[in-house]
């Protein structure tokens, strides 16, 4: 039977039952067959964090009534899935997707992809402008962020402290109908447009909503409305709110207070007298972490409490290690100044690090050395004010946990590359800034399911 080749002829016969055969037979035959591969890796994982978190469900509700003759919903999901993988243009997505099977993204094109962006940052009508802040209206992407705030609340979801900070993202060429506007370049592009961008998290580091502001808004005037918009958009009775030096001025504090708010906040040390009669005060340090060669040990941390004319708390936090860099970068700078001074090199005295320590004053430039001395004080330290009941360790702990909106900028801006953006109108920079959001929103999702690591959407199998 082997000899005639009858049990060859037999296997081929079944063969015609068996489709991996079927590819073997005709390449061993030399025959070409045309064939697709898709990848599943990113549509199979993050399908079911998009429905475990309720986004499908929330943009259905919401679009109800609406008729578009393709999903907004699946339009908005590709283009959030792109952003986690690669990151890039908008017009990218729509080549990108022909790669993976994504379910229900077949038949979108570009334009639907924009179509969906500017749909989200479609502004309300009248009537659902209320609780709008001075700077912007009320749109869908706010109705998104309060229904999958609603969904995931049970009676243990409470927002007793948010993280709250501010990052800026620059137009292209004409890009920035409105919102665009010339103001303080966190991205050192002053000669752009730009628009800003703030972001309130809880103390578990999910994202809850975010805030698109024309680009010549101030920190400090935005701290008492993002306050106001979130005990109104999400029904919470008391709220602390914890934010960066760059939040506070005198007149915010001012009205914080006014308002009976409870705040953990940082201080301008330099540009505040009360501060720097606070670092002056003499006392010992508690200690909050100690120093440790363990790699994932927190950094050393000692505090201390001050209170000035029983009325205002502050709390100085010092960090050791800190405090050693600052001294060595400090010293290096100096160094580096005497060496170009006695060169009679004053193209250097131009230098922004040299000009801390410049003493122009006199006929010619010199080392000055109160300044020097001056700037010892603040090495490795920095100050917060507060009106919690929070011990000095728990203030401090709360404040070093702002770092989480910090790591969520780094993440808008470099992983999910969200600028610089080229879109002219208002609606669709909005969507487009919110669909990082929403990525964000999908990435801590997974990090939660999978531990503390942080995701690396790199290594998700494709």
């Amino acid at each position: 039977m082997l000899a005639s080749g009858q049990l060859d002829s037999l296997l081929q016969s079944l063969g015609r039952f068996s489709e991996k055969l079927a590819v073997l037979g005709t390449h061993a035959r030399g025959e070409s067959i045309t064939t697709r591969s898709a990848k599943i890796g990113p549509a199979l994982i993050f399908q079911r964090m998009w429905q475990a978190c309720c986004i499908d469900k929330v943009l259905t509700d919401l679009l109800k009534g609406r008729r578009f003759e393709f999903s907004i919903e699946r339009a908005i999901f590709l283009t959030v899935l792109h952003r986690l993988f690669a990151p890039g243009s908008d017009r990218a997505a729509e080549k990108w997707k022909d790669e993976y099977s994504i379910e229900g993204t077949d038949n979108l094109d570009l334009h639907h992809l924009y179509r969906a962006m500017a749909w989200l940052g479609e502004v309300l009508p009248k009537d659902q402008q209320n609780g709008a802040t001075p700077f912007a209206p009320r749109t869908n992407k706010d109705l998104v962020e309060e229904s999958l705030f609603a969904q995931r609340r049970d009676l243990f979801t409470d927002l007793d402290i948010v993280f709250f900070d501010t990052t800026s993202i620059y137009f292209q060429g004409e890009s920035g109908a409105t919102i665009g506007q010339r103001g303080h370049s966190k991205d050192h592009r002053p000669d752009l447009k730009q628009m800003v961008v703030g972001m309130v998290v809880d103390q578990k580091g999910n994202p809850i909503c975010s805030e698109l502001w024309p680009g010549n808004t101030a920190d400090v005037s935005s701290l008492v409305p993002v306050v106001e918009r979130l005990k109104s958009r999400f029904g919470i009775g008391s709220v602390c709110i914890v934010a960066d030096r760059g939040m506070i001025s005198s007149k915010t504090l001012l009205e914080v207070e006014k308002r009976g708010w409870s705040y953990i906040l940082g201080v301008r040390m330099r540009s505040s007298s009360e501060a720097k009669g606070v670092l002056a005060r003499a006392g010992s340090y508690a200690q909050v972490h100690p120093k440790s060669d363990e790699r994932n040990d927190p950094s050393p941390l000692k505090v201390k409490e001050v209170w000035v004319e029983d009325l205002r708390r502050y709390v100085v936090c010092l960090n050791e290690d800190q405090a050693k860099k600052d001294r060595f970068d400090r010293e290096a700078v100096v160094a580096s100044l005497r060496d170009a001074l006695g060169r009679g090199d004053k193209s250097l005295v131009g230098n922004k690090g040299y000009g801390k320590f410049l003493d122009a004053g006199g006929k010619q430039f010199a080392v000055d050395e109160h300044k020097i001395k001056e700037e010892a004080r603040y090495d490795g330290k920095w100050v917060l004010t507060t009106n919690t009941n929070l011990t000095a360790m728990e203030v401090a702990i709360q404040s070093k946990q702002l770092w989480m909106v910090e790591d969520i900028f780094r993440s808008m801006k470099s992983l999910l590359d969200t600028r610089p953006i080229f879109h002219k109108c208002d609606e669709t920079i909005r969507g487009h800034v919110f669909c990082s959001f929403l990525a964000l929103l999908l990435r801590r999702q997974v990090e939660d399911c999978g531990g503390p690591q942080k995701l690396d959407t790199k290594m998700v199998i494709a």
